[in-house]
């Protein structure tokens, strides 16, 4: 099977980071994997919810949002049938940057991560991973200069992609036509060690074998790899 963009089955699509592309957060980027675009920003607060309070630790939170636009056609804000799907992929992304940072080294502070999708054409949700953790590493990295923190408080780099099985073939990181036909489909977050934070996988219809998940699970470790790359690249021009 041809993909419609030319990739070959094991290919990533383009991915570009921009820094600082809103002025005002603490962190700020713009990650584009394919026609997939989506705005990550971080804001710091010198609080922490209340079932934290006193316990010296800090917090990392996200929400996670699409444009009316941001797909083919408009799609009211904050409809109902939106906010399920919103509210488990911003814990998702929550729940991934926690795993990345060391939460007793960032103090009695709240870092809010905000991912809007600019523009949606497949895996919204793990390009919001990867660019929600460069978004973070540049507010951290602000505190740092300000001498709040010592040494980065980051234990891993996270990143994640989408694999799935399309008219049989294992497909890396798919578009939107591609994820709306996948037999089976599976999100994996990865940090740069080698572990996984997370894996989202499900069948439609025929049930996957253990030899699928091995292999979608291979082949979402070398698209990850790719994407770690991408996030030190675009880092290092902060040094």
């Amino acid at each position: 099977m041809a993909r419609k963009d030319g990739r070959a089955n094991d290919e990533m699509r383009p991915v570009k980071i921009t820094l600082g592309y809103q002025d005002y957060p603490e962190g700020s980027a713009l990650i584009e994997i394919g026609n997939t675009r989506v705005l990550c920003a971080v804001s710091v607060e010198d609080r922490v919810p209340f079932f934290m309070k006193g316990q010296g630790s800090g917090w990392v939170t996200a929400e996670y949002a699409m444009l009316p636009r941001a797909t083919h056609t408009r799609t009211p804000r904050n409809p109902e049938k939106q906010q399920g799907r919103s509210q488990e992929i911003q814990r998702l992304i929550g729940r991934s940057l926690r795993a990345s940072v060391d939460m007793d080294s960032l103090g009695e502070r709240t870092f809010a991560i905000d991912c809007d999708v600019l523009q949606a054409d497949g895996g919204t949700r793990t390009a919001s991973i990867t660019g929600a953790y460069v978004a973070l590493f540049i507010a951290v990295s602000k505190l740092r200069k300000q001498g709040i923190y010592k040494v980065m408080p980051f234990k891993y780099a996270v990143a994640a992609t989408s694999v799935g099985v399309v008219d049989r073939q294992k497909l890396l990181d798919l578009c939107y036509e591609e994820d709306s036909r996948a037999a089976v489909d599976f999100n994996v977050v990865m940090t740069d060690k080698g572990d996984f934070v997370e894996m989202q996988g499900t069948a439609e219809g025929k049930p996957f074998s253990r030899e699928t998940m091995d292999a979608m699970v291979t082949l979402a470790d070398k698209g990850i790899k790719q994407l770690f790359e991408e996030q030190k690249k675009a880092l290092d021009s902060l040094k």
